[in-house]
């Protein structure tokens, strides 16, 4: 199977540093997507586009035994790349900071290697977008790809994510949590503004916040069981005008990610009850949740099935634990359907971790033949395994 990768790695190049040149945001990627429909096309593939509105769905083979569906990833993040290449990123602002440009690559390669193999029952591509972000209704790629049927049918589905900390020609697979669930959270601390000379004459809302801060970074150590793995982080605080005013409100924002869907209610009731501190002071608080999405669970057969594929093109020493992360990933939302796993592929440049979602970020390409390999003969070993 490597063999028959490596054939395609100037394919896998050039589509790589193409989707990289020209990288797309969640729910525009319409350039990713037609090139995309055309090479499944051209592979011989049956082509549904439009799906979960720029999604791109393919399918080749039988009616006649299971089907087995392998997703890839389209979008792109709102960074602006900071390397000097030239293939770097055309549209400012725009740049493939988490290797969704080689899952794409990747899957297309997978797709042409399958598209000349014999097997029983079906492989499907979820080539999907906007995993980074959510709609006007906070829904992101995956439940949108779901909504319009990608998944019906599907017995079984496997993912792979580039990852710059693991050397090339290894990957990590584990069965269990992958990757964590995630809710953002909006709150503001309502007070009475005046004079910065006259604190007394005011209900500090900055005071309060304080008291809030201290709260939220309380419940991970001190309310919740310390082996279910969870995180509550404060990325934004907004308030004020000037140095002598005190204003009536603040805002603050911020992240929260679990593994275990049990305790994501307990979650927001203890967030709550840390704005709950401002009513005390004499204030008040608003607050919101915007769910986006649950944890992906690696599932043990899916796991298992990674795991053989991948000791079987790499040997089993390139196979190696997979790392579990609370960084959200809404492959989750396939996951919770049907049986599958997501894998992490060793994409490190000469020792130099370029961190996903860095306006460096790179990858090593010549793991791109070695993620198709493994991919494709996951897929083989699932559809002959009678």
């Amino acid at each position: 199977m490597l063999k028959k990768s490596h054939a395609l790695i100037e394919e896998l190049i050039h589509w790589r540093r193409d989707f990289h040149t020209h990288p797309e945001l969640g729910f525009t990627e319409t350039r990713t997507a037609e090139i995309v429909a055309q090479e499944l096309v051209k592979m011989g593939y049956t082509v549904r586009t439009g799906v979960g509105k720029t999604g791109v769905v393919a399918e080749i083979g039988s009616e006649k035994g299971k089907t087995i569906a392998i997703r890839a990833d389209m979008d792109a993040l709102p960074i602006f790349e900071a390397r000097d290449r030239e293939y770097a990123s055309q549209n400012p602002g725009i740049m493939h900071a988490c290797g969704h440009d080689c899952h794409t690559a990747m899957a297309l390669g997978t797709a042409a290697i399958l598209a000349r193999e014999n097997f029983p029952g079906k492989v499907r591509f979820l080539f999907q977008p906007s995993e980074e972000t959510g709609d006007e209704e906070g829904q992101s790629g995956a439940p949108r790809m779901i909504e319009d049927g990608a998944l019906d049918g599907v017995d079984f589905i496997i993912a792979q994510h580039v990852d710059p900390h693991l050397a090339v020609g290894t990957i990590g697979i584990s069965a269990g949590p992958a990757s964590g669930g995630v809710d953002n959270w909006y709150g503001k601390i309502l007070g009475k503004g005046g004079h910065g000379a006259h604190p007394d004459q005011t209900v500090d809302p900055f005071y309060i916040l304080g008291h809030v801060i201290i709260s939220l970074n309380g419940i991970i150590s001190r309310r919740i069981n310390p082996f279910k793995p969870a995180v509550i982080s404060i990325g934004m605080i907004n308030g004020g005008y000037t140095q002598n005013v005190i204003p009536d409100t603040v805002e603050i924002s911020g992240t929260l990610r679990y593994t275990d869907p049990a305790i994501l209610n307990f979650i927001h009731a203890e967030i709550r009850r840390a704005f709950e501190i401002a009513r005390s002071y004499g204030g008040d608080y608003q607050l919101k949740f915007e769910n986006g999405g649950g944890p992906n669970i690696n599932h043990e057969d899916a796991a298992v099935l990674i795991k053989n594929a991948g000791i079987k093109v790499l040997g089993i020493e390139k196979v190696l634990p997979g790392t579990p992360t609370l960084g959200a990933e809404d492959f989750g939302a396939f996951t919770e359907i049907v049986p599958g796993a997501m894998y992490t592929l060793g994409t490190l440049i000469d020792g130099d971790e370029r961190t996903l979602h860095h306006p460096r970020f790179d990858v090593d390409e010549r793991a791109l033949p070695i993620g198709t390999a493994v991919m494709a003969e996951a897929a083989l070993l699932y559809l002959r395994n009678k």
